[in-house]
Formats: C-alpha cells, structure tokens, sequence
C-alpha cells in the first residue's frame, strides 16, 4: 500500500524563537492524523519544479486536542525557510498520516521515570512525549535535558515553564547552554563527560525507566554510550535521528571498491504487482534508482530513520549503510531500507510488495 498524502490546513502560525515557528494543523479527515507521542508528519512541497520531502515531529501531546509541529529554519533549507517565512494562515499543506516509532506506550496505572535529552530542535518529538507522559501517567516524573547555543535559542521556552508549573514536582528541565552559564555543570555541550557529571551529581540513572534522545548525531551518539555505561538496557532507550548520517556518507564513497565486478547493476524492482528492469549504478542507492526511472517508490526521510522505504530483497549482494528502524529479525529475512540498500553484486532483486 502506497503511503498517501493528504491536505492540512493551516490554522495558527506561532514564533517560538527568531528562526522557528509552530504550525497549527487541522486536517480534512482527522482520523488519519491521529498521533501517538513522539511521531512525525511528513510533508511535500515543489519547489522550481522539484518535489521535496520534509519530516517535522509532533511537539503537541495526544490530549492537547490539536495538531501540531515545530520547523526551525535550516540555512539553505527550501521547505524550513518557506515555513517560517510565507506560509500564511489558512494555506494548505499535504503531508502523509503520522509515522514513526520513536515512544513507549503510555500506562496510567504505572508510575515511571523518564528521561529526555534533546538538542536544538530535537525538543520537538520530545515536548510530545513528555506532555503524553506526564497528562497520562498521573504518577509518572520526566526529565528534560534541553542543550542550546544560548537562551534566545531555546524553542518552546515559554511553553517548557508553563509545564513545569502545571507538573510541579514531576517535570525537571535542565537547560546545558554553549554560553551565557554561569555554573560549569550547565555550560559547553553534552559530551560522554557532560553526561558522567550530570549523572554523578543530578540524576540517578538507576532510577530511569526509560530515555529518549533527539539532537545531533554525535551528540546521541555520547548519550547512548554514556547511559549504557551507567547501567541502561538497550531497549530502555530511544532515539530520533533525522538528516544524513556522516558515517553513511563516508561508508558511502566506500561502497565501489567493494563492489564486485562491474560498475553497474542490473536491478529488478517489483512495485504494485509489476517488475521493472532498471540498470543501475553501484554508489546509487535502489531508492534513487526507482526515482529516476519514474517509479512511485513509497519514501518519507530518506535517513533510514522511518521504514516507508522498506522492501524485501530476494537475490544479490547489497549493502544498507544505515539502519534506525528495521528489526534484527526483517534484516536477517532480507528486508531493506531501500534508501540506504546499495548493490554490492552485478544482479539484485527487489521486491517493494513483500512486507
């Protein structure tokens, strides 16, 4: 089933800092746009002539009654400067219904302490959770980390002290800051050593139920290390990464001198029932081989973060550079993100419609 877009109109537009705005959302069919906490929507737009997908995370909570999400402006970023600074009031956006897996269900009846560490814009899925968290489990705490270059950067500022005085006593928000701080504890960026300080003095990691994380890479990178140092299971914490990974694009340039024999491929792509041939190059991934012979491959992120992309592949060597979203068990059945999936083999065969 091809993932579909849909229309949304835009009901409110509110600056949160200098460069980001949050978006009110109200769909034609609000059924297809309920959300669970922490998902995204991802939205189409072309731009001189080129189609381009964007993912935005929810930052409203799923007992907020409205829909909502946060775009801070990229420099250079075609869909994030169009948000920011034309898009009006009653305009129209197409997006697809919410996707994405990065949450815990919610239980009322449990009483859990959480733990969020977000980077800049990464507040964005966070302030989802943390709002479902808190109006949900009635006895459950949650700790925000929020690191920034300094206060007038901070997104959802107002907003993260209405909650705290809303939840008192259940919501902590931390805010590590690259200037303007005057305790050492609170100032530079959140490294593994950031993280030992923090752990050592303010909180008690043994103590959290479940973590999540959304910033920059390296920055996840140093807190998933730190909080499995410090006793944390694997599947107690999750993260949200959007944008190209640095380590694929190295592993990327890598992909030809492990190829083998010639430089091109010879692909088969089954899509809605019928096979096509497509010949394609060995650093061109089966995603962007699809697109440029006109095939509607289903696609969101373009990271390997959602799955949209995913398809089975049945014969041939390949390599997936990146993988946030698939399960150990579809890999080891051959399933790929067809967007991080390079053929490594003269022949490769995939198939879309296997799930």
């Amino acid at each position: 089933m091809m993932p579909q877009f849909h229309p949304l109109t835009v009901t409110d537009i509110h600056r949160t800092t200098r460069d980001a705005v949050v978006l009110t959302l109200k769909a034609d069919d609000p059924d297809l746009f309920r959300f669970t906490q922490g998902q995204y929507l991802t939205f189409r737009k072309t731009f001189d002539g080129t189609e381009l997908r964007r993912n935005y995370s929810i930052c409203s909570g799923v007992d907020d009654g409205v829909l909502q999400v946060g775009i801070k402006e990229v420099d250079g970023g075609a869909f994030s400067s169009f948000a920011n600074t034309d898009l009006k009031i009653g305009d129209r956006l197409d997006a697809m219904p919410p996707m994405g897996n990065f949450y815990a269900g919610t239980a009322p009846a449990t009483a859990k302490s959480y733990l969020g560490f977000a980077g800049g814009s990464g507040i964005t899925p966070v302030l989802s959770l943390l709002r479902s968290a808190l109006s949900r489990e009635p006895d459950s705490t949650f700790t925000l980390v929020y690191a920034n270059r300094a206060v007038h950067t901070i997104m959802f500022r107002e907003e993260l002290e209405d909650l705290k005085n809303r939840f008192m006593g259940r919501l902590t928000v931390v805010h590590v800051l690259e200037s303007g701080q005057d305790i050492d504890l609170f100032s530079g960026r959140i490294d593994q050593d950031k993280c030992a300080a923090l752990f050592k003095s303010w909180i008690n990691v043994s103590h959290i139920d479940v973590a999540y994380i959304c910033g920059p890479e390296p920055m996840m990178m140093a807190i998933n290390a730190s909080l499995k140092a410090h006793g944390m299971r694997k599947d107690q914490i999750k993260f949200e990464l959007f944008g190209a990974s640095q380590e694929g694009l190295l592993a990327r340039k890598a992909i030809r001198a492990k190829s083998k024999g010639a430089v091109s491929t010879a692909a088969r792509i089954t899509l809605d029932g019928t096979t096509h041939s497509v010949d394609m190059t060995k650093d061109q991934s089966v995603l962007e081989a699809a697109l440029s012979h006109n095939l509607e491959a289903p696609h969101a992120c373009r990271a390997g973060v959602c799955s949209t992309c995913k398809a089975k592949v049945t014969e041939g060597e390949f390599q997936m550079l990146i993988n946030h979203s698939l399960e150990d068990y579809e890999v080891e059945a051959g399933y790929v993100l067809t967007c991080q999936c390079y053929p490594i083999s003269d022949t490769l065969v995939v198939d879309y419609d296997q799930h």
